[in-house]
């Protein structure tokens, strides 16, 4: 009997300081799909038709999304992103300090034992008004080793959901820093891609130029031949000074994308330089978009907005605690000598135990002002996570359309820009059989240069867009890569 009672105080004990767990039950927000709020996203999206879906087999989004452009240089440059990039650097720190923090909070899980030392001498007056007179002393010799514990029951759950809290803080950080990481990859392959857009561009104008100088030369040599007035001259020359000024002036875009890229990779513009290449070929990939169920699986900033919403949740239940009353348990004990010969014999043993518990009884509102802050930050978080979903879904449909377009769009700037070439050159048979004045070589030059221009931005647009899809679906990334911590 005596057993069974130590069993039915010791499990009394137990079930009493485990206490309860006051506040909402965490349930993931829905997300805004349609009029009213679905558990379910659609089916697909609105511009995947024709679209290649995902497949479990497929491998072109796994970690290093970059390499199915097939570009060596990028490559090298995305892995400098991932070891030198300075933001990305702070998103790692601040993800290391959430996570201290949740050793942290779960420390007030258990027991803080402390102790505090101290040997002291003290003489006191003997001409103190002792009552009665007879006990003045000399003074006393004091030597004290004391051992203090406190511990605050966790009755309604405050730690608890403190040390949840926490971690849910940390998983939001380790997401922000999937999120810093994959943004920054992808601007260097957006400046990148605009660098070798410009490499290209270069290159036609160099051209450019080379041709214009050839008919400036015509068009002195038919002047002197009294074939061609001299305003055929002048507008042949005028013609090459503007292809010259548009020919320098994209080396100032080239030089601010290297530079862009020289501080991403965390080296100083003045000490980084890319060769340019104007004959890449740049490699347009297939991109397997998946469906919109996946989408929140994929996207890091949408497991942050969900994790900041259970912490939210959380911290209501920390307000609502408030209102409880709070058990602290405390004991001390440990040796009081009056000489080092006496410090630790049995006699100077010292020991006390205890508990108190506090209520606030009249706060003047206080601790309903903190749980309606809470329940507002709440709301707050689960609009601002609706809201992160709904512009996930916008970048993804964005990307997808100016792909599809895009490549509408290239097929007939090619054609536009092979009939440019072909009136280009009847005309000039034209001008140089005397049949046309130069003007209508200039404007079917002229025009010609506008549509190659036109074929190598359209291309960089669709490098772009097949950059920033890749960001929108969230690259190699999954939500199962959050730490459980």
């Amino acid at each position: 009997m005596k057993r069974r009672s130590i069993f039915a105080i010791v499990g009394s004990v137990t079930l009493f300081l485990s206490g309860c767990m006051v506040g909402p039950k965490y349930v993931k927000p829905t997300v805004p799909m349609a009029p009213e709020f679905k558990e379910q996203p659609p089916e697909s999206f609105k511009e995947s038709d024709g679209w290649k879906q995902a497949q479990p087999s497929d491998q072109a989004l796994r970690g290093k999304w970059w390499e199915i452009f097939g570009d060596p240089q990028l490559n090298a440059l995305e892995e400098e992103v991932t070891l030198s990039n300075q933001n990305l650097k702070v998103a790692e720190a601040r993800f290391r300090q959430a996570r201290a923090m949740i050793r942290f909070n779960r420390s007030a899980e258990f027991p803080t034992i402390t102790t505090s030392p101290s040997i002291a001498n003290e003489r006191l007056s003997a001409n103190q008004p002792y009552f009665p007179q007879s006990l003045a002393n000399n003074g006393t010799g004091s030597y004290t080793l004391p051992f203090d514990l406190s511990y605050e029951v966790d009755l309604w759950g405050k730690i608890r959901r403190t040390v949840s809290a926490s971690k849910e803080e940390a998983q939001a950080s380790a997401a922000d820093l999937q999120t810093a990481n994959l943004s920054l990859h992808a601007e260097l392959a957006v400046d990148y891609f605009e660098l070798r857009s410009a490499d290209v561009q270069e290159q036609l104008l160099d051209d450019t130029v080379k041709a214009y100088t050839d008919a400036l030369q015509l068009t002195e040599n038919r002047f002197e031949g009294g074939a061609s007035p001299k305003s055929d001259v002048a507008q042949a020359q005028t013609q090459l000074d503007g292809a010259r000024v548009q020919d320098t002036d994209i080396t100032v875009m080239r030089a601010q994308y290297e530079h862009a890229i020289a501080t991403l990779i965390g080296k100083p513009p003045a000490e980084f330089t890319i060769t340019p290449a104007p004959k890449t070929t740049l490699q347009l990939p297939v991109i397997p978009v998946g469906l919109p169920t996946t989408l929140l699986e994929r996207r890091p900033d949408i497991a942050a907005g969900e994790r900041r919403v259970a912490e939210a949740n959380d911290q209501v239940g920390i307000a609502r605690a408030a209102f409880y009353p709070s058990l602290v348990l405390g004991a001390s004990g440990g040796f009081t000598g009056t000489t080092i010969a006496n410090w630790f014999s049995w006699p100077s043993r010292m020991w006390a135990i205890g508990g108190t518990a506090s209520q606030t009884i009249f706060d003047a509102g206080r601790r309903r002002a903190v749980s309606e802050g809470a329940i507002a930050n709440y709301d707050g978080t689960v609009a601002s996570y609706r809201q992160t979903t709904l512009t996930a879904f916008q970048e993804v449909e964005d990307n997808l359309a100016a792909l599809r377009i895009l490549e509408k769009e290239a097929q007939q700037q090619q054609e536009a820009t092979t009939s440019a070439q072909e009136s280009l050159q009847l005309f000039t048979n034209r001008y140089e059989g005397g049949v046309d004045n130069y003007l209508q070589v200039i404007t079917a030059e002229t025009t010609l240069l506008t549509n190659q221009r036109n074929d190598i931005d359209i291309e960089r647009r669709r490098m772009d867009a097949s950059v920033l899809l890749v960001k929108a679906i969230g690259g190699g990334w999954n939500v199962s890569q959050l730490p459980t911590l």
